[in-house]
């Protein structure tokens, strides 16, 4: 199996181990008290059988319990968290696998937005001198069934993706809360051979997409022992409630021993404390209650610290991402992660631009140059989202899947070793009894290796005017040309066969295709 992603060789340590104690105390405390309000009568009972103390009351037409959760249950939890995660792949060279203790960072896409930004060239005239002029037009679209595909092919051909979260909302006419969750994994799944990562909408659709999954992977434990699916449960609404229909999930998924993200997504400034410290003590104190009741629902299921947060306009509260705040927000949740010897989930790359350009490149680059270097095992919405989580473009995740390229050689070991310098040494002497004493030779050599960076592939020839989103887009064209990895015929016809709620459109095999 191969390694995907990057190490970072010295990941940066934002919080002192002083810092961290402190906030992992206060995290502990707000769980005792408050405690959480949870609407689910299931993880209540676990929390009580393991020693926390609840008390039942009223919020509106729905019945809650206050619990209060004392460190010993947290801790019994986390003792029984596995440090190590693997997220299956219909190929197993693209497994992922995540180590809380380890170095590796992987990205992937994610969010499921509302529309799609179509990227078209169109030729104008200028009313000054009558040249013609190809600029991209962009239109955005209501996500739709396929779009998602064309988005999961997108994903298996950009080498810097290393898992695919869902990233439109399939909003066509034939898609219902009974049959979105067959027909989305699908899509996914039949478009990539990379890790596939998602919630359920429904709750009732868990057991076919599971079985759906085990189709693919050859049975129930051949599933557990590669995990093409894994799944997020946004268990937590902030601040410090849990949510009893995605609560009854993350229970079923844990007893079935798959991964699953314990998602929690507070916005400092509404739904969390602003202030650094108080943003962190809350969001960690919500991914502690969820990995508690995963672990306290089947001990050692495979389960991974996901922090999500963002801060919010302090005008409108609409989610602010291009902040500083941002990093510090979400490299301090790395920090946490691994104090606790839990797999991290991280964000980066997205930003709140709602068009590529000079504002996308600066707030995605940011991101992308900070948390990252936390060295958080996954950061999703790492590939072409736009105005906050809302649009996705696929020349976006082109650019993206090249920035986070650059980023990989941003975080590269030095290379300084006793070889490196005797061969530095030998260099410098040819060279320097050479006629011209030039060491282009050797640096176009480094470059054919791959061992220094090859530069920005989407330059423009126009002095005038910035070509960029041309360039890209036809490299996006390329990239789409490539053949689809479907999976077996025999494979699909099964699962057509056995899953309920499958539009027959997705099928690759249909009859009258």
């Amino acid at each position: 199996m191969s390694e995907r992603g990057i190490t970072v060789n010295k990941p940066y340590e934002r919080l002192s181990r002083e810092e961290i104690k402190m906030i992992d105390r206060a995290s502990l405390d707000l769980l005792e008290k408050p405690g959480v309000l949870c609407y689910h009568e299931e993880s209540v009972n676990l929390l009580e059988e393991a020693g926390a103390t609840a008390k039942k009351t009223r919020e509106g037409e729905h019945d809650a319990w206050w619990v209060s959760i004392p460190e010993k249950v947290v801790k019994g939890a986390l003792s029984t968290a596995p440090s190590k995660v693997t997220l299956g792949a219909r190929n197993p060279e693209n497994q992922v696998v995540l180590d809380a203790e380890g170095k590796r960072v992987h990205f992937g896409s994610g969010s499921e937005t509302n529309y799609w930004l179509e990227v078209k060239p169109e030729t104008f005239v200028s009313k000054e001198d009558n040249r013609e002029v190809v600029f991209p037009v962009m239109t955005r679209k209501r996500g739709n069934l396929d779009y998602l595909v064309r988005s999961a092919h997108l994903a298996e051909q950009l080498e810097n993706l290393d898992f695919f979260i869902r990233n439109v909302n399939v909003q066509d006419e034939d898609i219902t809360t009974g049959n979105k969750d067959v027909n989305v994994f699908f899509a996914a799944l039949n478009n990539i051979t990379k890790p596939v990562v998602s919630g359920v909408a429904d709750y009732g659709q868990l057991e076919n997409v599971v079985k759906m999954a085990e189709i693919i992977a050859g049975g129930r434990e051949e599933l557990v022992k590669n995990p093409i699916v894994s799944f997020i449960t946004s268990v937590i609404k902030s601040p410090l409630q849990i949510v009893a229909e995605t609560a009854e999930k993350l229970i079923a998924i844990a007893k079935l021993g798959l991964p699953v993200v314990i998602s929690t997504s507070p916005q400092g400034g509404s739904t969390a404390p602003i202030d650094e410290i108080g943003m962190v003590a809350q969001v960690n104190a919500e991914a502690l209650a969820g990995i508690t009741i995963n672990q306290l629902a089947n001990p050692g299921a495979p389960v991974i610290y996901g922090a999500v947060p963002v801060r919010a306009r302090m005008d409108d509260l609409h989610d602010m991402y291009g902040v500083p705040e941002f990093c510090h927000y979400n490299m301090d949740c790395a920090q946490m992660a691994r104090y606790y010897k839990v797999p991290c989930y991280s964000t980066a790359g997205v930003g709140d631009a709602k068009v590529p350009g000079i504002q996308a490149a600066i707030e995605k680059m940011y991101t992308y140059s900070a948390v990252p270097f936390a060295a958080p095992g996954l950061v999703h919405y790492a590939f072409g989202l736009l105005d906050k989580t809302q649009t996705f473009c696929p020349e976006q995740a082109v650019l993206d899947n090249h920035k986070i390229g650059m980023v990989k050689f941003l975080y590269r070991e030095s290379g300084v070793s006793e070889e490196s310098v005797e061969r530095t040494k030998k260099i410098v002497e040819e060279v320097m009894h050479s006629p011209y004493r030039m060491y282009a030779r050797y640096a176009r050599g480094m470059l054919r290796r791959g061992e220094i960076f090859g530069g920005f592939p989407f330059e423009g020839e126009s002095e005038d005017q910035d070509q960029t989103l041309l360039k890209v887009h036809e490299k996006l064209k390329a990239l789409e040309a490539a053949e689809p990895q479907h999976l077996a015929e025999e494979q699909c016809r099964k699962i057509f066969s056995e899953i309920p709620g499958l539009l027959p459109r997705l099928n690759p095999y249909k009859e009258d295709k």
